[in-house]
This record gives C-alpha cells, structure tokens and sequence, in this order.
C-alpha cells in the first residue's frame, strides 16, 4: 500500500538557476517526488555550472528516511554541475540540524550558504555567476 505525500513543493528554472519552495511535513514520498522532479526539472541545466535557490521558511521538517533520499539527490546535483545552492530560512537550529545532516557545506566546485532573506540569497549566487532571470516565486 502506497502512502499519500506529506507536505508540498514548486520546482522552476530561471536563468542558470533551479529555484524550489519546501512546505509543509515531508514524508520519503514528498521526498522522491522531489527528487524525481528535480532531476527532470534541472535537464536544461545540465552540461553548465549552475545554481540553486531553495526557500526553505514553510518547510516543516522530515522523517528520518528523507535522509538518504536528500543525500543521493545532492550526490546527483554536485555530479551534474551545480556550483551553488543557497538556502533561505528564518533561523532555526533544528532545521539547520537536518539540512546539515542532508547537504554537504563544500565539495570540489560546490558550496551551499543560508540566508535569513531571499534578496542576499540572490545577492550571493549572481556575485557567482548565477543569476535569476525573473523574480521568484
């Protein structure tokens, strides 16, 4: 029996940049789902370097076996050219927690940074080379 999803996402290219909006409590099937989208959502970017906007403020967490999911999505985005992601969430250790648990800080070319407040978020990723070609969401 397969569970419905827990929590919700939106997906979209803009510029050199795959921009994503997490709500809601995710379960491992948000998570795939995710994953599945994400993958098909980035095949415009893929062969450049490219970025990363998530906003994070409605996200309310997940189970423990996102974990894995996260983690083999990342592996996939560093794999396929993505330079830089940027996390935008109003303070908060638990979440800092899980999504350190999830994406690595630095690996190679990659760097992941938060943010308090989209504008610095987008501030940081053109400054290196990913820029938004309209406003998001």
């Amino acid at each position: 029996m397969s569970q419905e999803q827990h929590g919700q996402f939106d997906i979209r290219v803009s510029g050199n940049v795959l921009c994503a909006t997490l709500s809601g409590s995710w379960n491992s099937q948000t998570a795939e789902a995710f994953a599945n989208d994400f993958i098909l959502t980035a095949k415009p970017l893929l062969g450049q370097s490219w970025g990363h906007l998530v906003l994070l403020d409605d996200w309310e967490l997940g189970i423990p076996e996102i974990i894995p999911i996260i983690e083999t999505l990342v592996s996939w985005c560093i794999d396929n050219g993505l330079q830089r992601a940027a996390q935008v969430y109003s303070s908060s250790m638990i979440k800092q927690y899980q999504l350190n648990n999830m994406v690595v800080e630095q690996f190679g070319d990659f760097q992941r940074n938060s943010f308090d407040a989209q504008p610095a978020a987008e501030a940081w990723l053109a400054a290196n080379g990913f820029q938004l070609k309209a406003a998001y969401p």
